[in-house]
């Protein structure tokens, strides 16, 4: 951030010229913050100025009038004056040029100074007009030239001043200040310079007279400057403390001066305005203080410098109105008390310029420290206020295989590329309204260069052209070129297309061919003129180069585009070597496109996103061979970002990615910003006399094409010039932002010589670059926070040379007390200690939130502010990483908070971010509260934190990587940067920022809650070779034939474990009692979570050595061992490594639907048969749903049946694939099996069986339900076939065709709470402990590949009053369902001696879960401690009672109902 801004909108200021050279700041832009009057040459270090004191709002701020140093600061006025707020003209004339043209004159009031401002204003689309101009002075006939002139003024033959008119929308305007009192008049021509005509008034020149000069001489009544501020202060806090430009400002001062002139004239004295100005909370003493104001004998500059040192000493306080005026009297005091002790006023100005003043405060200083950080009071606010949720929206795009229909010109262009012999060295498509022009260079076979062109205008069309030797030169063609019936013209040649008859092909089409022989040329300039008119390329010229250069040429396998909008991606590839020209070419190209992005949807942005990115990065070239300005890249610039916010307002569920593109893009200009980044570095030149070296080089630059580099440039001239010229510096800001000196020299106006200035051109420099940093931010850096808050809060600047005649309005609407708000911000912005600004930055984002879901047109300006604040957050945490070194949990725990609230501020779909950001409330709740639990807790939301960040990378990636790799691949792009863009588009957020906080606090929360750094799931010593995967899901099917250790990142719970497989250890958080996790103790292979990145990195990096890991029930101690060690560890395990497992065949009862009363071992399977089982012989309490089932049998009978033969044959040659080793035939037999069709018998059987038990039987409700319930059946039978069955089948042996399936029929119960217990401790192997799992909702988030953990605990048998949580759920999705009905697998190839069958297969209810995000923070189950144990005391219970009824350890299933206890399945515990 620049010192300037600081200086003018920001520090509480007293300031001066000797203040602020001592404290070296740069430049003053223009006032923002809502309780500043700031000036707009606050620190120009004038010379001799004498400085007021200004005590307004929370601001010590300075005002400087030309006066000579060291008088009592007052002015003289006359009461008669015109009021300085007045702005209305005072003279206004018209003039008609001609019929289209009109000239106004508008003579303003004269100002504090008797400056008259004259505004000229020209309604005229040309943008080459000047004012050719003079003054008069009395009794002289001669034009004088003032000295005050408007940036750009050029002088004439000595004898007349040219100055620039400003285009602002169909009219051009000039302003020219008059601040000399002998002139009389102006006097001016208007000179048209692009066309050539002069406009003159009846043949002469206009003439213009000023006021007469005695109506600006002043009289002698003056007021002090003191009770001026105060009145000024009135006047703003009556206007409801606007947002003031440095101009406004100046007015409003003046405004209040004349206000109090009035009041001595209506007959009042300078101590009754005195009094009454004073009497609002001021004490007797303060009154008594400002009163002697008018009898001190201190110069008043003198006062307002020490109190700034004063106000420095103390730390910066803010002050109140009240609280300056006794600063600044006690300033005054300081000095009297030097003066009473004989000193001089001379002797005094040079002790106070050094400090030596001694006052109370600077002693107060040995015994207190006055600098403490200001915070502000943030609002209390419901959280869920900010949630966003949409439906998922992406377009699938399919890729057609039928080929598009092709215009006219593009048929003719494939025509002319199947029968050329050359090589097409260039091919463009020009879009001109609704007709096209092809231009294609063919590079024939002896070297010649032809060039094709077509199009379908239907009037004659004629090519005005010319070849160049240097990019964009026009340089007539050799007659040996022209095709015949050409014109020779002054540096061009003129070709008329010709045309076919009508009864030949393509007689629609008018072609031109012409051939080159000289390859000196590179290529060709060109407009075209039909019906009279010229046509250009989007204002411009038409060039097309003869060989391109552009990275597309070469391109890389880019795959399909599968998961892409493809066509827009060629698209833009086809466009990228036109874009390639200049920004503006880019720009507007993006524009265009921007219509097709939007009906692709966010597949479409996602194509935008990326090009734009890759631009923004530097992997694109920025210009090549075009000279444009700088106002047309800001013109394209608007048009861009204009339909960007069209499309916010319009497509809520793309806010976010629309948001990411404009992040890339800057905001463009206004008031032709764009256009002064070429006048203001000629300003810079010639104030700074710096006009050849580096300087003119960068000029040259800036003029032919201007992009964001010349931001890091412009900063890092500015921390070379204050860094007291240090070369070093400069070349190390400009590394850090990836400019390299090969950078400088590849622009097409490189930059060669390094800067080389003068210490006396510091101070200037410093000042003009401050500036016009804000021009150049203010085109290339939108989301700069700096130019973000002045677009929004608005500013003016007239005069000085920057920024001349641009005002931008304030977006009206903001939120009250919102610029103090920013103000407090930029104060603290670059404060070591960053707590207080994230919460002012996080408090600005919430009150500006409600804007930007409202239309809005300056919502853009708002989407910019939004994302510079967001940046900001980021930047000042990665600052604050420092602060958090020692930090305590609650500090770490409450940054997090703010960093996730800032996410959710940032994100569409934000509900999880949400409920995490609820979560850590809670916990920072709990850990003032002394709560035990607090850090358990803790763990759980840190989890669930880290679980939001991975769904977010994940869904950016799938959106983003597949359009990233494809257009990268088209366009060239290296391949380090396609394969991170993702990672990086994340890097660049604050969820990277939020990762390394949550590693920060994990180990802290680890260690206070005794976790450790393992969970060990399946405590098996082994010893194997260590191989590193990405996914356990990605080799399920594997074999590997050494044992092996693997290390996979991701574990999702339904997985299979591979055969050779020892052990498996991940970072991943899999439930104790998932799928994966039951198998994994049944087939005694090792199972742990590491949750310590350090240990994880070092086994990893043991991969293909030889572990030995010994695992307790909380720690994994791992060692290196030698192949010997492996052959005893495994010899004596060879022989059981392979269970033995036979399934004998389960034959068709004649039955299709059974009761649970005849479930038996040849129907059902055991699933079924324990349900059963426990009818009637539990307590009370514990409640058994009703249940039927279809039996063993019924599936192969069904196949069989005439209705399913098609589908019979078809499964029989599908197995036959699946026998040769093709699994892909799996999912094929899965879809084949969905294709049966029910036999009455089945549909009546099971119909009475399930009305005869009290269950619904769905076909009550229509048609449509019973086949629902159907399809729901048919998925069971098929999950037979799925990956992880059927290679589970494969590894023991098993005979697949011996699996049968029966389908037990449960009413569904709507969960409160589903559980899962194991009655003896799985981890620990200890049978006295139950150990269990409770999720919110249905059981499958607990039991499937559902990510996150559930909520765990134990309980001693002997106390099952006292259960021990030992885990908080981090779940983020529960699912949910209305009364219905589910239908669970229930095979033979379950609960086998031996092997792990259970959970291979689908149980599928009739209807679909809803899935829910969850807020743990409203859960009764987490907050409210006696319910808690009511229920978890309930389930251990449960537990233990079937454990008794069957003598043997259980695996058992159940739900949680308003409290009651029902269970669902129950199994022997393997």
């Amino acid at each position: 951030m620049s010192n300037g801004i600081r200086n003018s909108l920001l520090h509480q200021n007293l300031l001066s010229p000797t203040v602020l050279k001592h404290r070296d700041r740069s430049n003053s832009l223009a006032s923002i913050g809502g309780n500043t009057f700031l000036q707009p040459q606050a620190n120009s270090l004038v010379h001799k100025s004498s400085i007021s004191t200004k005590f307004l709002g929370k601001k010590l701020s300075v005002r400087q009038n030309k006066l000579q140093m060291g008088r009592q600061t007052t002015v003289s006025r006359s009461i008669r004056a015109v009021l300085a707020a007045d702005r209305s003209p005072v003279l206004s004339k018209k003039f008609n040029l001609d019929e289209n043209i009109e000239l106004q004159v508008d003579i303003g009031a004269p100002t504090a100074n008797s400056t008259f401002e004259v505004t000229i204003q020209v309604t005229s689309s040309s943008d080459s007009i000047l004012l050719h101009w003079g003054a008069i002075k009395s009794q002289k006939e001669k034009w004088i030239l003032p000295h005050r002139r408007p940036v750009g003024t050029m002088v004439h033959k000595n004898r007349a001043l040219r100055s620039p008119f400003i285009k602002s929308g169909a009219n051009a305007v000039l302003r020219i200040e008059i601040d000399d009192p002998e002139i009389q008049a102006l006097e001016f021509l208007v000179f048209d310079e692009g066309q050539n005509i002069w406009y003159k008034y009846n043949g002469g020149n206009f003439h213009v007279q000023l006021p007469k000069a005695e109506s600006r001489t002043p009289t002698n009544v003056s007021i002090p400057e003191d009770l001026v501020q105060i009145q000024a202060y009135l006047r703003w806090e009556r206007n409801g403390k606007q947002i003031y430009s440095p101009e406004k400002e100046k007015e409003e001062y003046e405004a209040a001066r004349m206000e109090l002139l009035e009041e001595l004239e209506n007959g009042k004295t300078v101590e009754d305005i005195r009094t009454k100005l004073t009497s609002k909370g001021d004490t007797s003493e303060s009154k008594e203080q400002v009163t002697s104001d008018t009898k001190s004998s201190i110069p008043d500059d003198l006062v307002q410098i020490q109190s700034y040192i004063r106000w420095e000493k103390a730390g910066k306080p803010n002050y109140s109105p009240e609280k300056q005026l006794d600063e600044f009297e006690a300033a005054r005091k300081d000095l009297q008390d030097e003066l009473d002790k004989g000193t001089s006023l001379d002797e005094i100005r040079k002790k106070i310029t050094k400090g030596k003043i001694q006052s109370k405060v600077s002693k107060q200083l040995e015994k207190k420290s006055y600098f403490s950080v200001e915070r502000i009071q943030r609002k209390a606010r419901d959280v869920m206020s900010i949630l966003t949720k949409f439906d998922s929206v992406s377009k699938e795009i399919t890729i057609s295989s039928e080929p598009p229909v092709l215009s006219v010109v593009e048929q003719f262009s494939k025509e002319i590329e199947d029968h050329i012999d050359g090589s097409i060295m260039n091919k463009k498509l020009f879009k001109l309204g609704d007709k096209e022009l092809l231009v294609l260079v063919e590079e024939q076979p002896s070297g010649k260069t032809k060039v094709h062109m077509a199009t379908d205008f239907p009037e004659p069309v004629v090519l005005h052209w010319a070849l160049s030797k240097r990019p964009g030169e026009w340089e007539a063609p050799p007659s040996t070129v022209l095709p015949h019936g050409s014109e020779s013209l002054d540096k061009a040649a003129e070709t008329k297309f010709s045309t076919s008859p009508p009864d030949r092909k393509f007689h629609e089409v008018q072609q031109l061919e012409i051939t080159i022989e000289d390859d000196n040329f590179v290529g060709m300039p060109f407009v075209l003129v039909a019906g009279g008119n010229w046509i250009k390329n989007q204002g411009s010229d038409f060039y097309i180069e003869f060989k391109t250069g552009s990275r597309d040429v070469h391109q890389k396998d880019t795959g399909d585009g599968t998961g892409t909008a493809k066509s827009l991606l060629d698209k833009i590839s086809e466009l990228e070597s036109e874009a390639q020209k200049s920004f503006m070419h880019r720009f507007n190209i993006a524009a265009d496109l921007m219509e097709q992005a939007i009906n692709n949807g966010d597949l479409g942005l996602a194509a935008i996103l990326v090009w734009m990115r890759y631009m923004a990065t530097r992997q694109l070239i920025w210009n090549k061979n075009y000279n444009v300005k700088p106002r047309e890249i800001s013109k394209a610039q608007d048009r861009l970002t204009d339909l960007l916010q069209d499309a916010y307002k319009k497509i809520p569920q793309y806010r976010e990615i629309l948001r990411m593109i404009m992040s890339t893009v800057g905001r463009g200009g206004e008031g032709d910003v764009g256009q002064r980044i070429r006048d203001e570095i000629l300003v810079i030149q010639r104030n700074n006399n710096c006009k050849g070296g580096m300087m003119e080089e960068w000029h040259q630059k800036l003029h032919n094409n201007t992009s964001p580099d010349d931001v890091v440039i412009c900063q890092a001239l500015l921390d070379y010039i204050k860094s007291d010229f240090d070369i070093s510096v400069y070349w190390k800001t400009l590394e850090d932002n990836g400019i390299t000196k090969e950078r400088l020299l590849s622009y097409d106006r490189a930059i060669h010589s390094e800067p080389n200035f003068t210490r006396d051109q510091k101070d200037g420099l410093l000042r003009d670059l401050g500036n016009y940093m804000r021009t150049l931010k203010a085109v290339h850096s939108g989301a700069d926070l700096e130019s973000a808050i002045a677009n929004c809060m608005g500013y003016k600047s007239e005069g000085q040379g920057f920024m001349v005649g641009v005002n931008i309005n304030p977006v009206p609407g903001l939120p009250s007390g919102f610029p103090e708000l920013l103000q407090f911000i930029m104060e603290h912005v670059e404060d070591k200690n960053v707590e207080a600004l994230l919460e002012g930055l996080l408090e600005a984002r919430q009150e500006l939130r409600p804007m930007l879901f409202h239309s809005n047109d300056r919502l853009k300006d708002l989407i910019f502010l939004d994302i510079a604040l967001d940046s900001t957050v980021r930047t000042a945490i990665e600052r604050g990483y420092e602060e958090l070194s020692n930090a305590s949990p609650e500090k770490i725990m409450y940054f997090i908070s703010l960093v996730v609230e800032n996410l959710a501020l940032s994100v569409d779909n934000n509900e999880d971010l949400i409920y995490c950001l609820k979560g850590w409330n809670r916990a920072l709740t709990m850990f003032k509260n002394k709560d035990d639990h607090w850090a358990l807790f803790a763990k759980s939301v840190l989890d669930r934190s880290r679980l939001s960040l991975a769904s977010k990378a994940e869904s950016y990636h799938h959106l983003l990587q597949p359009s990233a790799e494809y257009l990268g691949g088209r366009l060239g792009v290296d391949q380090w940067a396609v394969s991170i863009f993702t990672e990086e588009i994340i890097r660049a957020g604050s969820a990277a920022s939020l990762s390394a906080l949550l590693n920060r606090l994990d180990p802290v929360l680890r260690e206070t809650a005794n976790l450790g750094s393992w969970q060990v799931i399946s405590p098996v010593e082994a010893v194997g070779y260590v191989v590193v995967v990405d996914q356990l899901l990605s080799v399920q099917d594997k074999s590997y034939s050494k044992p092996t250790i693997l290390v996979a990142n991701s574990v999702k719970g339904e997985e299979e474990i591979p055969d050779g497989v020892v052990a498996v250890l991940t970072p991943d958080m899999p439930d104790v009692l998932s799928h994966v996790s039951v198998r994994a103790r049944n087939s005694k292979v090792c199972f742990a979570t590491c949750f310590d990145s350090n240990i994880l990195a070092n086994i990893q990096a043991s991969e293909g050595k030889l572990l030995r890991l010994q695992p307790t029930s909380s720690d994994v101690r791992y060692s290196e061992v030698k192949e010997d060690e492996l052959v005893n560890s495994t010899s004596s395990e060879e022989d059981s490594s392979v269970p033995s497992v036979t399934l004998e065949k389960k034959l068709f009862a004649g039955r299709y639907a059974i009761s649970s009363e005849e479930f038996t071992s040849e129907m059902v399977g055991a699933k079924s048969r324990n349900i059963a089982h426990l009818k009637g012989k539990l307590p009370s309490w514990v409640n058994i749903p009703t249940s039927v089932a279809l039996p063993f049998g019924v599936f192969e009978t069904v196949l069989s049946d005439n209705l399913n033969q098609a589908v019979a044959n078809k499964l029989q040659a599908l197995k036959s694939k699946l026998g040769e080793e093709n699994f892909d035939a799996l999912g094929e037999i899965r879809n084949n099996v969905l294709e049966l069709s029910a036999p009455p018998q089945l549909v009546n059987e099971l119909k009475e069986k399930m009305q005869g038990s009290g269950m619904p039987w769905p076909g009550d409700e229509g048609e449509q339900r019973w086949e629902q319930a159907w399809m729901a059946i048919k998925k069971v039978w098929a999950s037979k076939w799925n990956e992880r069955a059927y290679f589970s089948t494969r590894k023991v042996k098993l005979d697949h065709d011996y699996l049968c399936m029966a389908v037990l029929v449960q009413e569904i119960i709507n969960a409160d709470y589903a559980f899962v217990i194991h009655t003896t401790n799985p981890s620990s192997g200890d049978s006295t402990e139950i150990y269990a799992e409770v999720v919110k909702g249905l059981g499958e988030t607990l039991v499937g590949a559902y990510p996150g953990r559930a909520l765990s605990f134990i309980c001693k048998k002997n106390d099952l009053s006292s259960p021990q949580v030992l885990g908080y759920p981090s779940k983020p999705i529960g699912l949910f369902i209305q009364r219905s009905i589910i239908f669970r697998s229930d095979s033979n190839g379950e609960d086998l001696e031996g092997y792990a069958g259970a959970g291979l297969y689908d149980s599928v209810p009739m209807d679909e879960e809803e899935k829910v995000v969850l807020d743990y923070s409203t859960d009764p189950l987490i907050v409210d401690g006696s319910f808690r144990h009511s229920i978890l005391s309930s389930i251990a219970g449960a537990g233990n009672a079937i454990e008794d009824l069957y003598g043997s350890a259980q695996d058992i299933e159940g739900v949680v109902k308003d409290g009651k206890i029902y269970v669902v399945q129950t199994r022997p515990q393997m």
